[in-house]
């Protein structure tokens, strides 16, 4: 994805960045990740960077007249040519048994079964042309995708839109889930994709070690380095409700940052003092690791910095909320507490 404009435009797209290439759910670049007592982590497992579909695959059953969240009724005809505008989106139609009949795909849906598709949005900057000219018979998008006039354009096009809410949380996954579903003709795998969803990520849950004193403390930082983007996540950030359900504290949150992202201050580091930096593995790789991040000012008078705490996740799924949501909660809880319970 490309750096966004401003950063309050950032946690709304499932998040956040630049091309991804592999579903990394460990830490990446230089330097070493431990959990708060300071004992080096075990990374977790590499996985490839693909999508489960349910199977068997659902046969959609429509037309379908659904709710859409920017307030129209959108009836969906036909579900042979389907264009999500988000790579969150793109991943639900694809788990949901469908990604047959996607024909194209952002910039951030990297997952092996969309990345060879078409590009036709990059984060917010929606092509209305390249997306008509694919003749789709349902556009899937979020309500902070645009420009609104591109999203317009399609709709005067005929073409049925429908638009998300963005994720904000754990709670938002089967909501995310059911709205796609039923616009798609298949709610019936909506539901079982939220069961399944739901199972494992209470399995994830599982492995968050009993409380045994403090729980750790860690920052969520948005780090761009060839932009000289480097910003603190608060509690809008999108990112508190994982690091909860990993039984951590968000200092973003805690410190009472309400907005989404600030610029990173020592001042605003120190407040936060956090055991732990929890970043994105692109933003970790663009400051040039462990070793880049530690520059950063602020960062290594943390007790994270000093200690070399860091906790990577790819790009792409950290905060999607969506189907691979118990993975991330996964890689968060093994390089956090080493492991696990």
């Amino acid at each position: 994805m490309p750096t966004p404009a401003a950063p309050s435009r950032l946690p709304r797209l499932g998040l956040a960045a630049t091309a991804l290439v592999a579903l990394a759910l460990t830490v990446t670049g230089c330097g070493s990740t431990a959990n708060p007592a300071g004992t080096p982590a075990r990374s977790a497992p590499a996985a490839p960077d693909r999508v489960e579909p349910l199977t068997p695959a659902p046969v959609p059953v429509l037309p379908v007249t659904v709710p859409s969240a920017d307030g129209v009724q959108v009836t969906v005809a036909s579900a042979e040519r389907v264009v999500p505008l988000t790579g969150s989106l793109n991943e639900i139609v694809h788990t949901l048994g469908l990604g047959g009949q996607v024909v194209a795909r952002d910039i951030t849906a990297t997952f092996e079964q969309a990345a060879r598709l078409p590009v036709v949005t990059r984060g917010h900057d929606v092509s209305a042309e390249s997306v008509l000219s694919l003749r789709p018979t349902l556009v899937l998008a979020e309500t902070t995708s645009g420009p609104a006039e591109a999203v317009q354009q399609i709709r005067d096009a005929g073409v049925p839109v429908l638009v998300v809410a963005p994720a904000k949380g754990l709670d938002d996954v089967p909501r995310r889930i059911d709205a796609v579903a039923a616009a798609l003709g298949v709610k019936d795998a909506g539901t079982r994709l939220n069961e399944r969803t739901a199972e494992r990520i209470a399995a994830a849950r599982e492995n968050v070690p009993a409380a045994a004193g403090k729980p750790p403390r860690v920052a969520f930082l948005y780090l761009r380095g060839t932009a000289s983007v480097y910003l603190l996540g608060g509690s809008d950030s999108g990112a508190a409700s994982l690091l909860e359900a990993a039984g951590a504290v968000d200092t973003g949150k805690e410190s009472g940052l309400g907005k989404d992202f600030t610029p990173i201050t020592s001042e605003a580091l120190a407040a936060a003092a956090p055991d732990a930096i929890l970043v994105m593995s692109k933003g970790l790789e663009s400051v040039g690791g462990v070793d880049g991040l530690v520059k950063i000012p602020g960062v290594a008078q943390t007790p994270a910095g000093m200690d070399r705490r860091v906790v990577a996740i790819d790009d792409g799924v950290l905060l999607n909320y969506g189907p691979r949501t118990d993975q991330v909660l996964t890689s968060l809880v093994t390089q956090l507490y080493g492991g696990g319970a």
